[in-house]
């Protein structure tokens, strides 16, 4: 280790892209960093669980939207550096598609959940455009 490294703490999280009709699903968050902004569903990774089940359980205690595991298909890890003001937070983003929106219901740390064209998306919190954009290729 030279004089210059230092060790840095890592949170891990998971975020969901969900899809329905040239649609996705967003929730407005109800605490900072970025309250009040819109963001994908995600959240922390619980010890001893893996990304994919964050994933599923963040989805459906921020939407009330249950997806299946098997229905998730991953996107990729984004880890920027800055992408969370408050630290070094790495995430695994997944996607997964609907036949059709299902209403969801703003829960936990949703201040308000809800489907937005893809043509017309508000500002996103974090680094989520650069994750949308990722899941369109």
């Amino acid at each position: 280790m030279t004089a210059e490294s230092r060790d840095e703490t890592i949170r891990y999280t998971a975020d969901v892209v969900l899809l329905a009709a040239d649609h996705v699903l967003l929730i407005q968050r109800r605490w900072a960093p970025h309250a009040g902004s819109w963001a994908l569903p995600g959240g922390h990774v619980d010890a001893g669980e893996a990304s994919l089940q964050a994933a599923v359980r963040e989805l459906q205690e921020e939407t009330g939207i249950t997806v299946p595991a098997d229905d998730m298909r991953q996107v990729g890890a984004f880890d920027g550096p800055d992408r969370d003001p408050r630290g070094r937070y790495v995430t695994v983003a997944y996607t997964a598609t609907l036949p059709e929106p299902t209403a969801p219901t703003p829960l936990d740390d949703a201040a308000d959940a809800r489907w937005w064209p893809l043509t017309a998306l508000p500002d996103l919190a974090f680094d989520h455009a650069d994750i949308l954009t990722a899941t369109a290729r």
